[in-house]
């Protein structure tokens, strides 16, 4: 029986839940599907050139929280979509990637095209929730184990996964090259 079942909250302290992490990001999981149907919630340090590359999911809604540093992010879908890089793109109302800095909120709804980049010298921490759990989860913890790896990113071993986990990969994840 879970928390939910029982009618109890959660409290979660400073540093406190499982934390999986690799050079790529390091991935702290505060809320999963054992104690929530509506999402799942981690806290994330995102590296100096980490980026994630341009994606989009037929079926999550996914939220981000910049906490401290800044990432430049977009969420919309582009007048072309570029398979190498998202950084140019622009949507058709003209709107393009935007730094956001510690307080912005970025939310994105099933169908929309987004991507985030740490262009900075400083780690980035983000509070990012996705819905419905646990798909994230497994998804974290098995990218997480390609990433560990070794060696340069096998961008076909993450194609694979993001496919399974309803992740369209529109331009590749970049980290380390």
């Amino acid at each position: 029986m879970t928390a939910a079942d029982l009618r109890e909250g959660l409290i979660v302290p400073p540093g406190a839940g499982r934390t999986i992490a690799t050079g790529a990001q390091e991935v702290t999981f505060k809320v999963t599907g054992a104690h929530s149907s509506a999402a799942s919630t981690f806290e994330v340090k995102v590296p100096p050139g980490f980026d994630v590359g341009a994606h989009v999911h037929a079926r999550s809604e996914e939220l981000f929280y910049v906490l401290e540093g800044e990432l430049d992010v977009l969420a919309f879908e582009p007048k072309v979509r570029t398979p190498d890089s998202w950084r140019e793109w622009e949507s058709l109302s003209g709107e393009r990637a935007v730094r956001a800095g510690a307080g912005t909120l970025i939310l994105v709804p099933p169908g929309c095209p987004h991507a985030f980049t740490n262009a900075t010298s400083d780690p980035v921490r983000m509070l990012f929730q996705a819905s419905p759990p646990p798909d994230h989860e497994r998804y974290f913890e098995e990218l997480l184990d390609i990433l560990q790896s070794g060696g340069p990113v096998d961008h076909e071993a993450i194609a694979r996964l993001r496919e399974r986990y309803d992740i369209q990969q529109l331009t590749p994840l970049r980290y380390g090259e």
